[in-house]
């Protein structure tokens, strides 16, 4: 696993033994930051379900401003930490050990752009938490999710709507935007 473009191209990040974590693969890393391209230049970044913290660090390296990482886990925290620390660089990138749920509730910072990627089978956890997140989006914004293909992502969400859904094989990711950012 390692970062596959930016300006920290290459560094290798360290992943877990734990059989449970599913880390992004790279095709499809790659392909989130497609969609996003150039419009991820300057702004801030939240990866909510951070696993191995491998998209928030790539978010990073592709120029956001600044990355927030989500991890219920305190051992996968651990893990992001010390592939932040391979960066260099961490006054503009953190991993916080905490459950979304609460984040939202008790933080009121905004962000430009959300990556979720929950547990496959808790789509519950992922529908309470594109809620929450939706009042966290500064105007316009971007939601990625990555779910399985199988998934029905709602076609609306607050004041974002579904734009795209992007399929790759078992793996979908469905791109909401804010109803100001329908460019």
């Amino acid at each position: 696993m390692q970062v596959i473009g930016g300006k920290f191209k290459g560094i290798q990040l360290e992943s877990s033994k734990n059989e449970l974590l599913r880390p992004t693969k790279d095709r499809i890393k790659e392909s989130i930051f497609d969609i996003l391209q150039f419009k991820i230049i300057g702004k801030n970044f939240i990866d909510v379900f951070g696993g191995t913290g491998q998209v928030g660090i790539e978010a990073l390296s592709r120029g956001a401003k600044y990355v927030t990482i989500l991890e219920i886990k305190k051992e996968n925290t651990d893990l992001i930490k010390k592939n932040i620390s391979k960066l260099k660089c961490s006054g503009n990138i953190k991993a916080i050990t905490t459950d979304a749920k609460k984040y939202f509730q008790n933080n009121k910072q905004n962000f430009d752009i959300a990556f979720l990627d929950p547990p496959y089978k808790n789509t519950d956890l992922l529908h309470k938490t594109l809620d929450l997140i939706t009042e966290r989006i500064s105007e316009p914004g971007i939601i990625i999710t990555e779910t399985q293909s199988e998934y029905d992502a709602p076609e609306k969400i607050k004041n974002f709507s579904l734009q795209k859904r992007y399929k790759y094989g078992t793996i979908t990711l469905n791109l909401y935007v804010s109803d100001l950012n329908k460019d």
